[in-house]
């Protein structure tokens, strides 16, 4: 079981405007949202089956031999508009197949459904671990989740056009 919530910062710090999005504990969709002032727009670039790499399975928590197999998984990977042209946050959502068993299928079936609408329908919050680390694109915030005993992972790159928008 995962905790509450754990955040691991690599270096340099973020910046402090964007650290209460960053470690947002509950639905980040629902944030965007109240900021944009509207329902936010999905636009996939991504959805359907493929393998895992070695570091997507360290971090859905996979250890031992299980590291070593292949591991095909839902992916989804999407770009989350606010309020102008720009998009806000580039996402991606990893779903282990073993986790896409019962209820949790509609996962696959979100289309241009904010992900945040699902996993937060009953709970403001959910237990999770998270790692926030820069990359070429933005600050991004990796959360392995445990919803309902199924492991996923969501992966949230804040883009320049949102860090712009805050000024």
């Amino acid at each position: 079981m995962f905790s509450t919530q754990t955040s691991c910062f690599s270096n340099p710090s973020p910046p402090s405007e964007l650290l209460p999005w960053l470690n947002a504990k509950g639905s980040l969709t629902a944030m965007l949202e109240v900021k944009a002032g509207q329902p936010l727009r999905v636009e996939r670039s991504f959805e359907g089956y493929r393998q895992l790499s070695l570091l997507q399975k360290q971090q859905l928590g996979l250890q031992g031999a299980a590291l070593n197999r292949p591991m095909l998984a839902w992916v989804r990977e999407v770009q989350l508009y606010g309020n102008d042209e720009l998009p806000w946050v580039d996402a991606q959502s990893i779903f282990p197949l073993s986790s896409l068993k019962g209820r949790a299928r509609r996962l696959q079936q979100l289309k241009g459904t904010p992900i945040g609408y699902v996993l937060f329908k009953r709970s403001r919050t959910l237990p999770n671990q998270r790692f926030i680390e820069q990359t070429a694109s933005g600050w991004q915030r990796q959360t392995r989740y445990d919803w309902y005993g199924r492991t996923l992972m969501i992966s949230e790159t804040f883009l320049p056009a949102f860090l712009s928008s805050h000024a």
